[in-house]
């Protein structure tokens, strides 16, 4: 498969996943053709990018091949930013891929009918380990984790890990920092220790700050409104490395 797939995915909820996904395609998009897939059926990805949340016949007609993906994708507001939109179907998702032949590939089929369209794929991932997980690990050449600053992120982290030796993908995980408040004393020495013991996570930390808790009002990506503020250039720089990690390769571009 040409184009490089990213799953950012967490086995813990409220992490700063969807923020990081959003920003992380808007990064991408700088340079390459790129599609956000919002996994998770509370549509927050879909949400920020200001799409209608609605997949015709539900994400089953998807996975069924009743419905081409081709139809489901809408575009943004954004230069070669696209997004596949999540819905409150996809809360059935598990069901559905349980049915489904080969189960654990139903993610990657899908994305194979859009592969001359996109360089880079991003999959916003529920959390936990289910199904879901399972097809974006399975299809992703990098998992991205968030990690907040607390005894509970490694535990998080080996899980992701964990899961991930388990699949046949066998992607690199690129674990980074997120919501850090460095005025709390655990969140300093995290920092301080954690990119050091832990070969997987980058030296990237992306702050607790009001410009990302803007997005919900801006419904953008931070880099789009505060441009020069830490977290923008903290997204900027995790993505310099997850793309030093699959190495995309840019084609000809839409506008």
């Amino acid at each position: 498969m040409a184009q490089k797939v990213i799953a950012v995915y967490s086995t813990k909820g409220g992490v700063g996943k969807t923020t990081a996904a959003v920003n992380l395609a808007w990064e991408a998009a700088k340079e390459f053709r790129v599609l956000l897939w919002d996994l998770d059926p509370q549509g927050a990805a879909t949400f920020l990018l200001q799409v209608k949340p609605k997949v015709k016949g539900g994400v089953a007609a998807l996975v069924a091949g009743d419905s081409k993906v081709a139809g489901a994708i809408r575009s943004t507001g954004y230069d070669n930013l696209d997004v596949l939109p999540g819905d409150a179907s996809y809360r059935d998702l598990d069901l559905v891929f349980d049915h489904a032949k080969k189960s654990e590939q139903r993610v990657s089929k899908i994305l194979e009918q859009v592969e001359g369209d996109y360089d880079v794929v991003i999959l916003d991932c529920p959390p936990g380990a289910a199904l879901v997980a399972e097809n974006a690990v399975f299809s992703a050449h990098a998992v991205v984790v968030p990690l907040v600053p607390s005894p509970l992120s490694m535990r998080s982290l080996e899980q992701v890990e964990g899961f991930v030796a388990a699949s046949v993908s066998k992607a690199p995980v690129v674990g980074f920092l997120s919501m850090v408040d460095r005025r709390k004393t655990l969140h300093r020495a995290t920092v301080e220790q954690l990119p050091g013991a832990h070969s997987s996570v980058t030296d990237v930390v992306v702050p607790a700050t009001v410009q990302i808790e803007r997005m919900g009002a801006e419904r953008a990506p931070v880099g789009s409104y505060a441009p020069s503020a830490e977290a923008a250039r903290a997204y900027g720089e995790l993505w310099m490395r997850v793309k030093a990690t699959v190495k995309p390769k840019a084609r000809s571009r839409k506008h």
